[in-house]
This record gives C-alpha cells, structure tokens and sequence, in this order.
C-alpha cells in the first residue's frame, strides 16, 4: 500500500471534514440506500436505469468516506495556540499589497483541504501561499507563479 502523505490542517479545518464525514455517515448514505431501496422496486435489474443511478452515487459516497477518513486519520493539526502573528503560517490572515498592481488584498493560509480561492483561502501547498510561509510585517517577498514575478510587502498578519 502507497504510504499515506499527511494533510496539514487548522482546528477549524479539521472540524469542517469532521462535520462532512458526520453528514456523509449518517445523512447522505441513509438516502442513498433509500434510493436503491426504491430503484430495486421498478422490477428488472438490468435495464433499471435508476438502480444504476442509485449503485453510482452509493460508490461515490463511500468513496467519499473513505477519503475523508484517510485525511482525518492522517492529518497534522496545526493548534490555534501555535500559531503567531510574528511571520505569515499556517492558520494566518496576511495583509499584503501587490506593488505592481498597487491593490491591497488579505489572504487567508490555510491547509490544502481548506482552500477556497473564491473566498481568498489559499493552500499553503500553492505557489502565492508557500512563497508567503515565513515572511514578517513590512518584509517584501517575490513570488514566482505560472504568469510571472509577483511582488507583495507584507502590511500586517493576524490570526484566522
């Protein structure tokens, strides 16, 4: 068996997946076997559309499961008192300004299960988050992603 690589998580994140797997576990696979449950009754098996339907989603869900418990089992779970707003970590919100563009934007560093980049929630793991790890208020980083050099000065750190 592939050797499992460890996910590093906030409290909050870890909660999140907790709460999903709580959900998947006890919701969504009880309606999933409702809906084979009722796909069975409209007779033959092998043209039964909606058994097919109904066998595909119970897959996807215990898929599902499974992932999320290897994720929890397997997490490092970075504690709200280890993190410091001394230098850009895990479990941060930076303050930095683009000084090409001169726009001011906060990212949130989060772990790669916890990203959202619609929500400014950036992986650790990603080009900007990892090339932001470690830098201190008033310090100007450079940042090479896929387009090209970013440059941002740090304004200010804070905790999730």
């Amino acid at each position: 068996m592939a050797e499992e690589k460890s996910t590093i998580l906030t409290e909050s994140g870890l909660k999140k997946l907790e709460e999903q797997l709580d959900y998947l576990i006890s919701v969504r696979r009880n309606e999933v076997s409702e809906q084979i449950a009722i796909a069975r009754g409209f007779g033959d098996l092998s043209e039964n559309a909606e058994y097919d339907e109904a066998k595909k989603e119970q897959a996807k869900v215990e898929a599902e499961i499974t992932r999320l418990q290897a994720t929890i089992r397997t997490a490092t779970v970075v504690a709200d008192d280890e993190i410091t707003t001394e230098k850009v970590s895990i479990g941060t919100i930076v303050k930095v300004k683009d000084i090409e563009e001169n726009e001011e934007v906060e990212y949130a560093i989060v772990g790669a299960n916890e990203a959202d980049p619609f929500d400014n929630k950036i992986s650790v793991e990603s080009p900007v988050g990892a090339g932001l790890l470690g830098a201190k208020k008033n310090q100007t980083v450079q940042i090479q992603v896929p387009t090209g050099l970013l440059h941002f000065k740090i304004l200010g750190i804070r905790k999730i």
